[in-house]
């Protein structure tokens, strides 16, 4: 994915020089959580919605260059590094960069994540599995391994969680028999952490058979 394609260059950055009146209009005016600032054309960083709303108005962004974030990707980054980017400096907005540090324009977030929706993981049929094992005790060989010794194949593949030394995958898997799945992770002594037909059955199951000892014991 050449994400190149979608640096945007609709609006002007800020100058330093700008007063912070202008950057709260800019604001108003538009949806993003920071915009870019340049002195010359040399970037600076970027300024906040948030911290300009409590800036003198009649003062310059000069006078709260502490303020500004430094964050920036570059204009050959992989869409994934950009997304982290972005997760990690709670911005809606990232400013490009060449490798001459030359500013060229910006990503939006909903562009990023188009591109994401776009890939197999989602845009693919099938069926979203969540496991979980402690994390000495997996490998994403032996996940795979799971899922294709039924005859499935892994569209994706993430952990999405870790906590008190417990990992949490998420994986997509092609269309298949879930069940057969989900049973062998089972055997393998991975805790499935998201709800399932099979699931769904041992469940009414169990309640069935509860309701039945407590019958035979009246």
């Amino acid at each position: 994915m050449k994400t190149s394609l979608y640096i945007v260059n609709e609006i002007a950055p800020l100058s330093i020089t700008d007063t912070v009146s202008a950057t709260q209009s800019l604001f108003n005016d538009l949806t993003y959580s920071h915009f870019p600032i340049l002195q010359g054309e040399t970037y600076l960083g970027c300024i906040s919605e948030t911290d300009s709303r409590g800036f003198e108005i009649e003062n310059t962004i000069d006078s709260y260059r502490y303020a500004l974030s430094g964050f920036f990707v570059r204009s050959d980054s992989n869409w994934l590094d950009i997304l982290e980017s972005f997760a990690q400096n709670q911005s809606n907005i990232m400013p490009v960069l060449d490798d001459d540090n030359n500013y060229l324009g910006y990503f939006e977030l909903s562009d990023i994540m188009d591109l994401f929706n776009e890939t197999p993981f989602l845009s693919e049929p099938g069926n979203i599995l969540i496991v979980e094992k402690g994390v000495l005790d997996y490998s994403f060989s032996e996940v795979s391994q799971i899922v294709e010794s039924n005859n499935a194949k892994v569209l994706g593949v993430f952990i999405s969680n870790m906590e008190n030394d417990v990992t949490q995958i998420t994986l997509k898997i092609g269309d298949s028999d879930i069940n057969n799945i989900v049973r062998t992770f089972r055997r393998y002594s991975y805790n499935i952490v998201s709800k399932h037909q099979e699931d769904s059955f041992l469940n009414n199951l169990k309640e069935r058979s509860q309701y039945l000892k407590k019958y035979l014991d009246i």
